[in-house]
């Protein structure tokens, strides 16, 4: 499973037919392609052949950042820059939020996609019935290859990738390396993240005396058998029970956030694959964040810092549990970057058969054989050494149609991975812990 719908070099794209290059972006959407779609890929098409006559590269159409979930327009890999388009047809302004939206996808390359790390990258808004705008080509204070937001339209927009290769130096970038990047967020990012809760714990969460008690007494249970598995080399899963409302939620990403730890391999990651509550997740640690480093600035006399800055550092925490398994159904036998994943509603995971049906509709995959919880302990699994996999279970709660239950996580293990440790905390409602193969 590619990562792209189309890729090819600039001058065998500019010689090809817009049907035929149509036909294979239809064919590699794994959604229904609705006409508005088309009619955008045709005006790009159109653009981009009058625009790249004389270039040399690479063209990439709606490439999808690796556990971000974001899918770029368009991506041009010439000499020493790569250039990311975000195409907005028929627009006659340069919109504040499209602005945003072509500077996120530059800063998900640059933090979280390991081969862009140490490249130049250029983003670029076109408004195809916009004015010129002034061109200024200018790289951000913190010297990191990334250009400032640059807007232009369907007439100067090869002037604008000339007037960026002409000023920008460096060697240039393999397109195909490139290519086989994966998710791996820089150090800046890492050390960000472990900062995020520099003033909280999960105890400051909550106001409710006995909750903290057990919130404290899971979570510690918790970081005891991350440390005795990294130590030891065992690979472990952990359940963690409690009706809606007891906290397992606040567990799970004081979990994520404490473990930030590049030196001492203890990378975590909370995912779940409930997307409006990621959405909501990050929205609050953001404005947290936001609020209380702006605080401290006011008092300082420093300039704002701004919430899409911040929202970049809680992308490394809490992420969609959907895009993190595409990204490893497409790596196929690389381990993931964290060696701690966090499943919120773990008991929703789907079973054989509907993961099954949804490759096979979707992602093109035929004979898929796994439910959805054994190919994420799997993608754990592929680790040498330690992994720790920890679920949180809602207790009390319908278990739909294709939903796979606690017993498929167990099952899993006991089918496929018998060497993984199980553990069972109840600590959240408040009775005794009990470990299914003790680490002592």
């Amino acid at each position: 499973m590619q990562n792209f719908y189309y890729k090819n070099s600039i001058s065998r794209f500019v010689n090809r037919s817009t049907n035929e290059i149509l036909g294979i972006l239809i064919d590699n959407s794994p959604y229904k392609v609705e006409k508005e779609q088309i009619e955008a890929w045709k005006y790009q098409i159109k653009i981009l052949k009058e625009t790249l006559k004389g270039l040399s590269g690479t063209i990439v159409f709606e490439f999808t950042v690796p556990r971000m979930g974001c899918r770029i327009d368009v991506i041009l890999i010439i000499k020493n820059v790569l250039f990311i388009l975000e195409f907005k047809y028929g627009e006659v302004r340069y919109n504040s939020n499209a602005v945003e939206q072509v500077w996120d996808y530059a800063l998900d390359l640059k933090n979280f996609h390991k081969t862009s790390h140490a490249i130049s990258i250029a983003p670029i808004l076109i408004a195809s019935e916009a004015s010129n705008s002034f061109q200024l080509i200018s790289k951000t204070k913190y010297n990191d290859g990334l250009l400032e937001p640059i807007k232009a339209n369907s007439r100067n927009l090869k002037l604008v990738i000339q007037r960026v290769l002409a000023n920008i130096k460096g060697s240039n970038i393999i397109s195909k390396k490139w290519l086989q990047g994966s998710y791996y967020p820089t150090p800046t990012i890492i050390e960000a993240a472990k900062a995020l809760y520099n003033n909280h714990s999960v105890t400051d969460i909550t106001r409710n005396d006995a909750k903290r008690k057990n919130l404290s007494k899971t979570s510690s249970a918790i970081f005891d058998i991350i440390s005795k598995s990294r130590k030891r080399n065992y690979k472990s899963i952990c359940f963690v029970t409690g009706v809606p409302g007891a906290g397992k939620t606040l567990v799970g990403l004081n979990v994520a956030t404490k473990q930030m730890n590049l030196k001492q391999s203890k990378k975590s990651i909370y995912l779940s694959g409930n997307g409006p509550l990621v959405n909501i997740l990050r929205e609050a640690l953001t404005r947290d964040k936001w609020a209380r480093e702006n605080e401290i600035r006011k008092k300082s006399n420093k300039k704002k810092i701004t919430k899409g800055s911040i929202l970049n550092e809680v992308k490394a925490i809490i992420q969609n549990v959907h895009n993190y398994r595409d990204a490893y159904i497409k790596d196929k036998k690389k381990p993931p970057y964290d060696h701690v994943a966090i499943f919120d509603e773990a008991q929703r995971a789907w079973n054989k058969e509907k993961t099954a049906d949804f490759m096979k509709r979707r992602k093109e995959i035929k004979n898929f054989k796994l439910s959805e919880p054994e190919f994420l302990i799997s993608c754990l699994n592929r680790h040498k050494n330690w992994a720790v996999v920890i679920c949180l279970v809602g207790g009390g709660q319908e278990i739909y149609s294709g939903e796979a239950g606690i017993s498929e996580w167990i099952e899993s293990i006991n089918r496929s991975y018998p060497d993984w440790h199980i553990f069972i905390s109840d600590k959240l409602n408040d009775s005794e812990y009990a470990a299914g193969k003790a680490l002592d």
